[in-house]
């Protein structure tokens, strides 16, 4: 984490961070009107649909994570060097931004920090913003490989139960099957625990909980973690929260909408993580 203060102080540095605002929502197609409107001066707008998210492909899930090529592309358009260092931001308390953070970690980049509170923070610490769009001084070097932070297969994610706790960062509600706005199928994978991603968060302005509130928070998490959320982008917010506790995790890339989008994998619905399973589960449903 990094707080507005420090942002707003480094950046008047020789070697300032390069900040990355990365304003998206489920359901908002407006993330680049909403920085041009207003941002920290000097971000560069970030796409998460087409800069944060593979090609997609059957079974992979809504967002993708993109190839390190990729990655390593879109990084040094944006700016990043080896050795910088980059702040991340949006204007939901992190949950989209958190996924630029886990991706350039998982790429390799190891000065990656989320702006506390987000832009909110920024505005209440009176800081100026900037209108329009921002473009990088000169395109980076950076090189990033991919493989740098732990990632589960669907097969894992459904095995991880058993041995150690899979992690279910949607809304209760989603994850109980009462509700589902995009995905093929409505429920949880059986065996995962429901932690909505916004308790990781304060009221008010959406500041990161404490660490001892996190651990509060995960104080049932046992073994080996993974998370998953719709589609692997509030998951990654949610890895952030627990190494603020520190508890390592790993992330199901594909999420629920992999999961959903695949009839052999079963949905389990309810408050519980056995939940309810309809009858007839395939063979591979059935193993250990």
């Amino acid at each position: 984490m990094i707080d507005a203060d420090e942002v707003y102080r480094r950046a008047a540095e020789p070697n300032p961070p390069v900040l990355l605002d990365v304003r998206w929502a489920l359901g908002d197609p407006d993330g680049e009107k909403h920085y041009r409107d207003g941002h920290l001066p000097g971000a560069v707008y970030v796409d998460l649909d087409t800069e944060l998210a593979g090609p997609h492909e059957p079974l992979a899930g809504r967002h993708p994570l993109p190839s390190p090529r990729q990655l390593q592309a879109a990084a040094r358009r944006w700016g990043i060097n080896a050795g910088t260092t980059v702040v991340v931001y949006d204007n939901s308390g992190g949950l989209a931004a958190a996924r630029a953070w886990w991706l350039l970690r998982w790429g390799g980049l190891d000065d990656v920090r989320l702006l506390d509170g987000g832009l909110a923070s920024w505005r209440a610490a009176g800081f100026a913003e900037a209108s329009g769009s921002a473009r990088p001084r000169a395109a980076g070097d950076v090189v990033l490989d991919g493989g740098h932070l732990p990632v589960l297969t669907a097969d894992e994610a459904a095995a991880l139960p058993r041995t150690g706790t899979l992690l279910d960062a949607r809304a209760g509600e989603r994850y109980r099957g009462e509700v589902e706005p995009v995905d093929p199928r409505a429920g949880h994978i059986p065996g995962a625990i429901s932690k909505p991603t916004g308790e990781n968060l304060q009221g008010g302005i959406p500041y990161f909980k404490s660490a001892d509130e996190l651990r509060e928070r995960f104080a049932d998490v046992r073994g080996p973690v993974g998370v998953y959320c719709g589609s692997g982008v509030t998951a990654a917010h949610q890895i952030a929260a627990l190494a603020v506790a520190g508890i390592d995790a790993a992330l199901y890339p594909g999420s629920w909408s992999a999961w959903s989008s695949d009839p052999s994998r079963p949905a389990a619905t309810g408050p519980s993580p056995a939940g309810s399973v309809p009858a007839g589960a395939s063979p591979r449903e059935e193993q250990p």
